[in-house]
């Protein structure tokens, strides 16, 4: 089957108009952001709340756009007539096109396409997985946090020779995984846990679960689902649905068929035994933390599905490297070691970032936490129990930054925190400022929020 995707093959997916060009111009790479456009790629016109991409049309035929996808806008002949060489498609709503146009790319190519969900843990998962499969395989994976709407077809409009896709799939609502799964077809659901994330938009973890499942309405009728046994809800699930579906589960849970035992947590790493049809194999996991752990174990699985050799499996493991911004280990200016986990935060990531800061054995550790956004009505309470796990892992300076993470505070010295070992900052330079006071060489520090209190200004300013 011919791979490429022509302009003829755009206007035939999306029902666009053809303003002007060659119906046979080849279109192979794509951009949302003039800025990053190279040459002979096709811009598409993206609009958002506060701008619309396609009035910049004019910066991506400067920069040579072979094509651009653009809605609500009129271009002049004067410049049509200036830039001869390209194609100018107008569609109804362009994220709507650039889905079509991936779910179009996708039915090209006869390739396995691994999905990853879950409500923390998404991208490590996807990292360590690819890690895994490239022993094997040619692999294209999402990167960075492009697992939304408009991230998702991207990736897969990024897809040239690979042998297999690993996709990271998120969600604020129902109906969201639902888009995604049904562009990207998989041919193994993975869903690494049920947790809070979102819980203020959705109004439960059943809710939460429930659009997590949706994952399943693209999967292959021959496909598999991977899921965490460890979870209460995903193991809930299992019990009624494992009749319905090819499930393979990961865990320390006794039951799992991916079975870690014998976990142990150290400041530069994780490790663990794997008990894998009957045989034992020690596991080492190159960063520190339990859900680490977790996370190798679904690899396991999912290399299990595509019959790579546990060698090969456990030198990927060892070899993955994270995302930036997740649990990215890095020094401070005075020496000091800073733990940055500033992407984004919910209850379950805050927690095992902290249990992982209270490993760490003769430092001083010191948490520098911000609001956890999108919890509603749970907003208090959840930020409360962030405030237990400060205190049971005895963290010996807290500094909270926003308006809800007060709860961390109040909390963690309810439960026997000196206070005069507790900030609250109301800006991200506060933080900075008794941080510079504070810290000391010796001492190990934690950056954790939601992604809109900006804590990379505090990464910035206190690293190299």
């Amino acid at each position: 089957m011919n791979k490429t995707i022509t302009v003829r093959n755009i206007l035939d997916v999306t029902g666009g108009k053809l303003i002007y060009g060659n119906e046979n111009l080849i279109c192979e790479k794509f951009s949302k952001d003039t800025r990053e456009l190279n040459k002979g790629e096709v811009y598409v016109g993206l609009q958002g709340e506060n701008f619309n991409g396609s009035t910049l049309y004019e910066q991506a035929l400067e920069k040579e756009a072979i094509a651009c996808i653009l809605q609500g806008v009129e271009v002049p002949k004067e410049t049509i007539q200036k830039y001869p060489n390209t194609a100018i498609i107008l569609v109804e709503n362009t994220v709507k096109a650039l889905q079509q146009i991936a779910t179009y790319k996708r039915s090209l190519y006869n390739i396995p396409v691994v999905a990853i969900t879950g409500s923390v843990g998404k991208t490590s998962t996807k990292d360590m997985v690819a890690s895994v499969l490239s022993k094997k395989y040619k692999v294209l994976k999402t990167m960075g946090n492009y697992n939304n709407e408009i991230g998702l077809p991207l990736t897969i409009l990024n897809l040239t020779n690979e042998e297999i896709m690993v996709l990271e799939m998120g969600m604020n609502s129902f109906g969201e995984i639902s888009i995604l799964t049904n562009i990207a077809k998989p041919d193994v659901a993975v869903i690494t846990n049920i947790g809070t994330a979102h819980i203020g938009m959705l109004g439960s973890r059943e809710n939460i679960l429930k659009a997590k499942l949706e994952i399943l309405e693209g999967l292959n009728p021959n496909g598999t689902v991977v899921i965490n046994y460890d979870n209460d809800l995903l193991h809930n699930w299992y019990e009624k649905e494992n009749q319905n579906y090819n499930i393979i589960t990961y865990g320390l849970n006794k039951q799992s068929n991916i079975l870690g035992q014998n976990p142990k947590l150290h400041e530069n790493g994780s490790e663990c035994e794997v008990i894998l049809n009957g045989e034992k194999y020690n596991l080492h996991i190159p960063v520190g933390g339990e859900h680490f752990i977790q996370n190798s174990l679904c690899a396991i699985a999912v290399a299990k599905i595509f019959n790579i050799e546990m060698p090969k499996i456990i030198e990927g493991i060892a070899n993955f490297e994270l995302t930036k911004k997740r649990m990215e280990i890095k020094k401070a200016k005075n020496g000091a070691k800073v733990i940055n986990d500033c992407y984004n935060a919910n209850y379950d990531s805050m927690k095992a970032a902290i249990d992982y800061l209270g490993k760490f054995p003769n430092s001083k550790k010191i948490a520098v936490l911000g609001d956890m956004l999108e919890l509603g009505e749970y907003s208090k309470e959840l930020h409360q129990k962030v405030g237990e796990v400060v205190a049971n892992n005895k963290i010996n300076l807290l500094i909270c930054v926003g308006e809800d993470s007060k709860y961390i505070a109040q909390k963690a010295q309810e439960m026997g925190m000196n206070k005069e070992k507790i900030f609250l900052c109301k800006t991200n330079n506060e933080a900075i400022s008794i941080l510079q006071k504070e810290m000391n060489e010796q001492d190990v520090v934690l950056l954790k929020a939601s992604n809109g209190l900006h804590f990379t200004e505090i990464c910035d300013a206190i690293c190299d």
